[in-house]
């Protein structure tokens, strides 16, 4: 994995496949670029696939202040800037789809296309932000085997197959505590992307896990409702990270998209 330093920070990242046209990964909390292992195989054949970490989650350095939407957003800037890519597919699971938003406000040329899994555009409530407060303080205090043990359930399906159990709570041991805290500070405070959905004018695909209880499917409707042109695929069998537990039909989704704005 290539490390680039962005003159702020040094950002871990996957770069694999040597197509003409890219495709961006954003992964989700609290894992890393680790989490689309199955895709950066699947895609590499006809596409460069990009994907990288955020601070202290995988193997990019850690910052002292909140891992932020702006800070990340910079930093995927810097790094596509860096790699002379000025144009992609993003693709943004989760949190990864909370970047894609302030992506797409900074720099909105860079999208060839747009895929929201699993996520949603709203900001926290005062209480939801309080929560991640709680959040980060017992990540530091209390380690990585409590963040799995609360988290893992969270992003599976109801009866998850205990092979995909043992991968997230791994990707999410490769993490830090602060990295952790980090990410939980940066999602807080967050601003409201409704605002930006209307804005949105590349093709854009919303996928969702049939499953998914944190960001469930009444959410991926609204967020279609809002963005021109945009279509829906649900994904069955799948919780919050249809990418791990129903890859074959994730990837047919994504690639069938992706293969259409090549035409």
């Amino acid at each position: 994995m290539p490390t680039t330093d962005t003159g702020e920070a040094k950002i871990h990242y996957q770069d694999v496949g040597a197509g003409k046209d890219v495709i961006v990964l954003l992964h989700a909390f609290p894992l890393h670029s680790g989490m689309w292992s199955r895709q950066l195989a699947a895609f590499s054949h006809r596409y460069r696939v990009i994907a990288p970490d955020y601070p202290g989650l995988g193997k990019s350095a850690l910052r002292p202040e909140p891992s932020s939407m702006d800070i990340l957003a910079g930093q995927v800037k810097a790094l596509l800037d860096g790699l002379r890519i000025d144009r992609a597919l993003v693709v943004g699971l989760s949190m990864g789809g909370y970047l894609a938003f302030e992506l797409y406000r900074r720099r909105s040329a860079l999208f060839r296309g747009l895929v929201l899994c699993d996520t949603h555009p709203g900001a926290d409530t005062p209480e939801g932000a309080a929560g991640r407060e709680t959040f980060a303080r017992n990540a530091v205090e209390k380690g990585l085997h409590w963040v799995a043990d609360e988290m893992t359930p969270k992003l599976l399906r109801p009866s998850p197959d205990p092979a995909v159990v043992r991968e997230v709570r791994a990707l999410i041991g490769q993490g830090t505590p602060a990295g952790v805290a980090a990410a939980q500070r940066g999602m807080a405070r967050r601003i409201d992307s409704t605002p930006t959905l209307a804005t949105i004018t590349c093709p854009t695909l919303v996928v969702v896990g049939e499953e998914d209880s944190l960001t469930p499917p009444v959410e991926a409707e609204k967020m279609v409702g809002l963005v021109k042109g945009a279509r829906l695929v649900r994904i069955p069998g799948a919780g919050h990270l249809p990418n791990m537990e129903a890859p074959a039909a994730f990837d047919k989704a994504l690639l069938d998209f992706a293969n259409g704005l090549s035409k």
